[in-house]
């Protein structure tokens, strides 16, 4: 499974990379960015964990 962070949505809010600072990191314009790749199994609930925890559903995990 990846993670995507719609860019649009995304309003920079760090929750994601404070759940999860695996997957997600923040880029120069404060917007969350997900590693590339495939997240492994032993840090895909914390990922599934950021995503339901982002208040303006930006991120998708599929």
């Amino acid at each position: 499974m990846r993670a995507f962070v719609d860019r649009d949505a995304c309003i920079g809010c760090e929750a994601c990379v404070g759940m999860c600072p695996e997957v997600f990191s923040m880029d120069d314009e404060s917007i969350s960015v997900p590693m590339e790749g495939e997240i492994a199994g032993d840090i895909l609930e914390s990922a599934k964990e950021a995503m339901d925890s982002c208040p303006v559903a930006a991120i998708t995990i599929e």
